[in-house]
């Protein structure tokens, strides 16, 4: 099977990114199975129901978040609504929505999908390598095919978490930096692992935002709201491909796409 996972969808650019592109990229590629995270699909910070229901409408089947899926407050009412939606597992208990699901394709194939953070420079949440473990046995009790969202600001952090799942998932996607990293290997034991996916949104911005704004606080120091830029889109993804009967990757393909 093949899956496609895009990188942080920003904003409107990025939503407008993804819906033009995800149908020829899914005919091209023959992908079977679409994941990406949208924590900043809402203004660049946050994501609503609204625009949950949008990303899944362009065919993506699966969305994963991070530490910005309480950034609109109304949503924390909404979130586990639609178990398609996931934000990191390792919460704390009592915390609502879905650290992780397994998602049946029309073809019978059943992969999981687990959305967990890091936290190095990150909230201090439950230990991500823990916690992953034992979502990890759970699950592979039902399934082979194993993909995991690791949500994290350092490379050291993912990529130690790379090799803590090397052998024991089909795949290691790195979200959250907003910029591609060149890193895209598959690991002993077909576990397919790359430090950051991308960010699929503005292409003339400073990860997402504004670039004047952004150089205005480095500038100055001042507080600055911040606004997604406009214009040209960047679409940063990666396609993998997994033997659903092993739940081991045989390759990775880095995507970055300009639009229109």
């Amino acid at each position: 099977m093949k899956v496609l996972f895009i990188g942080d969808i920003v904003g409107k650019v990025g939503r407008l990114t993804t819906k033009a592109l995800v149908p020829t990229i899914v005919d091209r590629y023959k992908i079977d199975l679409v994941i990406a995270n949208g924590e900043n699909a809402a203004g660049g910070f946050g994501i609503t129901d609204k625009i949950v229901s949008e990303i899944l409408s362009y065919g993506v089947h699966i969305i994963t978040t991070g530490n910005h899926v309480w950034d609109k407050k109304e949503f924390i009412a909404q979130i586990s609504k639609e178990d398609r939606l996931l934000r990191p597992l390792n919460y704390p208990p009592g915390v609502p929505g879905y650290g992780s699901i397994i998602y049946s394709l029309p073809n019978g194939i059943k992969a999981a999908v687990i959305n967990i953070s890091g936290r190095v420079f990150m909230s201090n949440i439950d230990c991500p390598f823990r916690t992953g473990k034992e979502e990890v046995e759970k699950l592979s009790t039902k399934t082979k095919v194993i993909i995991i969202d690791f949500h994290a600001e350092t490379t050291s952090e993912k990529i130690a978490f790379g090799y803590f799942m090397e052998g024991k998932v089909s795949a290691v996607i790195g979200t959250h930096t907003h910029v591609q990293t060149a890193d895209e290997k598959i690991l002993s034991g077909g576990t397919a692992y790359i430090t950051d996916v991308g960010m699929t949104g503005p292409y003339h911005s400073v990860i997402g935002i504004e670039k004047e704004l952004v150089l205005q606080r480095f500038l100055t120091n001042i507080p600055v709201r911040f606004e997604t830029a406009r214009g040209e889109g960047i679409f940063s993804a990666a396609v993998i491909e997994i033997d659903e009967k092993t739940g081991k990757a045989s390759a990775i393909q880095r995507l970055l796409l300009k639009y229109p």
